[in-house]
């Protein structure tokens, strides 16, 4: 599922808008390359789909669902699955003005969510098979004239970046990304360290050193009102998160 992001800050939490996570994303794309991983390309097309592939998100995580157990945001494994079905359904449609391969990518990142789930509860379940239906059905138009491995491939760089940019926002160090697309097969990318310092291993960026920024909001206290929360979330302090990324050894 996706949501905001909540991330303990001592007696606070650090809330991460999608969208924001997503830039961190789009970052990593721009920044990817080298001989160990395979090419961005179209790149263009493939940097917006990664910095825009939580676009759906966007209004929904201004004023996000309370989290009753917790008194705080709901994070993004607490969403209820109508709620999260209704914000995908409309998030490659809203690529489409921009890049019709981009939207692709974005369709396709958000159908992977829910190939990957088990099996659902039947209330649930007839809404999942039509969500799928609809978005294939995108796809299929979306994909029309275009390389089916070369899409394959972008969509599982996006789901790498998508896993790298949780990663670090969370945090979850050390990190495994299974499956990245190398440039002679899959490889596993690892992601260790703390704070702002995180070691890569092995190496899929251009330069010998990479930085990468996202913002969030510390929210501090605990809440029973959803609507105080939006508006103490809306006047909440900024926080800059700030990562460096360096190869291991």
């Amino acid at each position: 599922m996706r949501h905001v992001l909540v991330r303990e800050d001592g007696d606070a939490v650090v809330v991460i808008g999608q969208a924001s996570h997503a830039w961190l994303s789009g970052q990593l794309a721009r920044a990817w390359g080298g001989d160990a991983v395979a090419p961005v390309a179209p790149r263009e097309e493939v940097c917006l789909a990664a910095e825009q592939h939580d676009v759906g998100w966007a209004d929904a995580d201004l004023a996000p669902q309370l989290d009753a157990a917790t008194g705080r945001p709901a994070p993004f494994t607490a969403v209820a699955r109508p709620y999260h079905l209704a914000v995908w359904g409309s998030a490659a449609r809203r690529l489409l003005s921009q890049s019709r391969y981009a939207a692709l990518l974005v369709s396709l990142h958000g159908t992977g969510l829910y190939e990957r789930l088990g099996e659902q509860p039947p209330e649930v379940a007839g809404a999942i098979a039509a969500y799928l239906g609809a978005e294939r059905a995108l796809q299929a138009r979306l994909s029309a004239g275009l390389d089916p491995a070369e899409v394959a491939r972008n969509r599982a760089l996006l789901r790498c970046w998508d896993s790298f940019s949780l990663a670090l926002c969370l945090p979850h160090l050390p990190w495994r990304l299974e499956g990245v697309a190398a440039a002679a097969g899959e490889a596993t990318i690892v992601l260790d360290g703390a704070g702002e310092a995180v070691t890569v291993d092995p190496w899929p960026f251009r330069d010998d050193r990479v930085e990468l920024a996202c913002e969030g909001r510390r929210l501090e206290g605990r809440f029973n009102d959803e609507a105080v929360l939006h508006a103490t979330l809306a006047e909440a302090p900024w926080v800059a998160l700030r990562w460096a990324l360096t190869p291991a050894g």
